[in-house]
């Protein structure tokens, strides 16, 4: 879902670079939002750790999702003339590509557009500025010098701004002119020491001005692996014989703006959740967007950890808790909130290295979407938090996985990076769905040729 303000990032662990060499189609209805496809282009994809804890909420009127999560996943291109390096946030829960413009104290990394001869400012008569930014926050503005002013703002107070201008982007070698993106030049973060590690976040909705949508991709795929860190970036069709059949689920669009729903988001339709083979006893409308577009289903790679409305987490929350009792220890601390979004936690051991100590067997989680089921199991059930909480640094402290939105204060169900590890995920712009393919993500790491 979207995170965008740069993350505070404490450890960068691998590089793996991608090489799409199919040809990228488009049908005419696709290509009527968008220029024509680009040529293949390269793009680097790092998995990078944060600090727990720092969460901003979203108000009614921002349709979407905003907050920070522990992992998140950045992009490494240059832009400008002459190039400059820059590193994004990866985010399929955002629209507008952004990038810190001003230096600051805090920024180790911005675009300097003074020194680029392509860089152009958007005034605010351009159609741009007047009918591409509909689904923005906050609508736009024009400032003192006539040119088309964009800010992203947040429930912590947290805000940035700046104005729009197209530049040409470098990815892989390939040249894309006239990218529009927001050159950042003032704003206000609640954690500075996030703002020092990326140069900005790369937007991947469904959005007229998204990066996806402005390159004329028809689709992208990711892979994240969830033992060694490595990834796959994909632009283009996934025709690998090692990848088996891919499960599809459609897109829901919404043709009318309401306060809750974001239009532009990857919306999918949840129908149910199962434990092992017993499916919760929730009232099926309980899934579905009411008549302010709370309780829409959402596929996010700006998420770490998947969250639902609190009906529903509290409903798997007692029935997970029924099928392992015996099996773990529940945390003896009702204090504690992981991440203020995750109330379950376990203690699996206490003075012994982790290594020494393997989960147990755990009831499948198994998310119904139209069309196609998800089943998250084993080790992307838990996930173990005894080395961030100095209390516990002798113990096996392990969390669900599942966060109740409720407590985050949002309204609506979202499907994090966390639960897609070693799943093949297949965003397909032109026929409006989603899929997904369980898979060895280090694997198709190798075979593609980013690990030796």
């Amino acid at each position: 879902m979207n995170m965008p303000t740069s993350p505070h990032v404490l450890l960068l662990l691998r590089v793996f670079i991608f090489i799409m060499f199919l040809q990228i189609q488009t049908s005419t209805s696709f290509s009527s939002l968008s220029p024509p496809p680009q040529k293949p282009f390269i793009l680097p994809l790092k998995l990078q750790t944060l600090p727990h804890g720092s969460l901003s909420l979203p108000t009614p009127s921002s349709r979407k999702l905003s907050f920070q999560h522990n992992v998140t996943l950045t992009v490494s291109l240059t832009l400008g003339s002459p190039p400059q390096n820059v590193t994004m946030v990866l985010d399929t829960g955002s629209e507008l590509s952004w990038l810190h413009c001003k230096k600051l104290p805090n920024l180790n990394s911005i675009f300097n557009p003074l020194l680029s001869s392509t860089y152009t400012p958007t005034p605010c008569t351009s159609p741009v500025c007047k009918t591409r930014t509909r689904d923005f926050p906050v609508p736009v503005s024009c400032d003192t010098k006539k040119l088309c002013h964009a800010t992203i703002s947040y429930a912590d107070a947290s805000y940035i701004e700046g104005n729009l201008a197209t530049e040409t982007f470098f990815a892989g070698g390939s040249a894309q002119p006239g990218t529009i993106f927001g050159c950042m030049d003032s704003g206000f973060s609640s954690n500075t020491n996030e703002d020092s590690k990326t140069t900005g976040l790369m937007g991947m909705n469904r959005g007229s001005l998204s990066f996806v949508t402005q390159m004329g991709l028809p689709k992208f795929s990711y892979c994240i692996s969830g033992k060694d860190s490595t990834g796959v970036l994909l632009f283009g069709e996934a025709n690998f014989n090692w990848l088996g059949p891919l499960k599809y689920t459609p897109m829901v669009k919404m043709s009318i703006p309401l306060p809750y729903f974001d239009r532009v988001a990857y919306t999918v339709r949840l129908e149910g959740i199962r434990v092992g083979k017993k499916l919760l006893q929730v009232p099926k409308t309980i899934f579905a967007p009411d008549h302010t577009g709370a309780g829409q289903t959402m596929v996010d790679s700006g998420t770490q950890f998947t969250f639902l409305l609190g009906p529903v987490y509290t409903a798997l929350r007692e029935e997970f808790i029924a099928q392992t009792k015996g099996s773990m220890t529940l945390l003896n601390d009702t204090n504690f909130v992981f991440q203020g979004a995750i109330d379950l936690c376990y203690n699996l051991g206490s003075g012994q290295k982790p290594g020494r100590v393997g989960l147990p067997v755990l009831p499948a989680v198994t998310l119904m979407f139209e069309g196609a089921e998800m089943s998250v199991s084993g080790e992307r059930l838990l996930y173990r938090v005894s080395d961030d909480v100095a209390k516990w640094k002798n113990d096996l402290v392990y969390c669900f996985t599942f966060g109740n939105s409720d407590l985050l204060g949002i309204e609506a169900y979202v499907i994090g990076h966390y639960h897609q590890m070693n799943v093949w995920m297949e965003f397909d712009l032109v026929n409006s769905r989603v899929g997904f393919a369980d898979t060895s993500c280090e694997l198709a790491s190798q075979r593609l040729g980013m690990v030796p």
